[in-house]
């Protein structure tokens, strides 16, 4: 299996338990690598025959702005869902980043896989 990846997708939301992140946009970072098979792709040299990135990300960066989560482990599973629903490939793996979160720490956050069950 081959890998199409997105890193550092930043992208504003609400996000947090605490009251006073309830009422803020934050950004928050997300590492997505997708698993499938880019063979046509590269015989071909055709966008239509392969994970066009661009659209994973716009279309990912749209519903995380447009969401409101707690955790991010939600944002995560959400976003991994999303991925595996919409778009044709076999396996993601979806790191989220919450920078600031943590003093002293660049960043907190989870990393999920998830694969399509056909």
């Amino acid at each position: 299996m081959d890998t199409v990846f997105i890193r550092e997708l930043r992208v504003e939301t609400v996000v947090g338990i605490y009251d006073w992140e309830r009422r803020i946009r934050q950004i928050v970072s997300l590492d997505l690598d997708m698993g499938t098979d880019i063979h046509t792709a590269a015989k071909s040299d055709r966008i239509e025959d392969t994970l066009d990135y661009k659209a994973v990300a716009k279309r990912v960066a749209q519903f995380v702005s447009e969401q409101k989560f707690q955790l991010v482990e939600t944002l995560a599973e959400k976003v991994a869902a999303l991925i595996l629903d919409e778009f044709n490939i076999k396996q993601v793996k979806v790191t989220v980043h919450k920078p600031g979160a943590v003093s002293g720490s660049k960043s907190v956050g989870v990393s999920i896989e998830r694969t399509h069950h056909a």
